[in-house]
């Protein structure tokens, strides 16, 4: 899974830019379109419970007959969201701020190296407990971008907490390529261009694939990104077939591609 990341310090930021961004919107940005058939408002509610859920107090409700892991999630969000639709903005705001503190709270005092919450698009359950608030992170520094976008806003250029995003997105990278033949030593390397960029390398063993320091020679295939392309796609805002249009590829192209079918959310 590569190297342990700490993100617990950031947790304090992102709950002062989300909650900025709230509190700046008028009365229309509420019910602009923000993430598929979600609104402003509902993405703000699906945040509160998050938020709940990982502080315990949260929407409980039990799988339905055979059931998926993908379709409870998307079945228990959309009934929370439902169930918080004509909240005022003003409740949800004040929720938020008192939660997100709490919530922020918790995570500075975790093991960083216990067992917890399994991380799918990983390939890991249970995940090392840094894995696991790193992916709490991401989830919600991608809705706040979800929300500036529905007002018209660019993605928050910030480079830390950018940095942060993808470098936990990449940990999707060697479950990515698991079913992708290749030999012993093969290596696939995904560079993001930008600020926040870094680059991530997976190689191929007898079987499994895993995330190396760095490349041992030259890569078996590179695939050069920007930074916003490599996070939208790892949250399917584009899907493969563009982003590999926008990529530098050099080497195998057969790799590339499979790298490009990174997700790095429940879908």
């Amino acid at each position: 899974m590569g190297n342990p990341i700490e993100a617990r310090a950031l947790f304090g930021q992102e709950l002062r830019s989300l909650l900025d961004t709230l509190r700046g919107l008028t009365p229309s940005d509420w019910s602009r379109t923000a993430a598929g058939r979600w609104t402003v408002h509902d993405v703000a509610a699906h945040l509160l419970g998050d938020y709940y859920g990982r502080l315990g107090h949260g929407y409980r409700n039990g799988f339905a007959d055979g059931e998926t892991l993908e379709a409870f999630i998307h079945r228990t969000n959309q009934e929370w969201v439902e169930l918080h639709a004509d909240d005022s903005p003003a409740s949800l705001i004040d929720a938020l701020a008192a939660a997100g503190i709490q919530l922020a709270q918790r995570f500075a005092t975790a093991n960083l190296d216990a067992p917890a919450l399994g991380v799918s698009w990983a390939g890991v359950d249970p995940a090392p407990e840094w894995l696991d608030i790193a992916r709490e992170f991401t989830e919600h520094w991608t809705h706040r971008q979800q929300i500036r976008h529905a007002i018209g806003r660019d993605t928050d250029p910030e480079p830390r907490a950018l940095a942060m995003v993808l470098d936990t997105f990449m940990r999707a990278l060697p479950h990515t390529l698991r079913r992708t033949p290749a030999p012993i030593g093969a290596q696939v390397q995904v560079i993001a261009e930008g600020p926040a960029g870094g680059g991530w390398t997976a190689t191929a063993a007898a079987d499994r694939w895993s995330l190396s320091e760095a490349p041992s020679g030259r890569p078996t295939a590179v695939v050069l990104l920007d930074t916003e392309t490599i996070w939208r796609l790892s949250t399917r805002n584009i899907d493969p077939a563009d982003a590999l249009s926008r990529a530098h590829v050099q080497g195998d192209r057969r790799l590339a591609e499979a790298a490009c079918q990174i997700v790095s959310i429940i879908y």
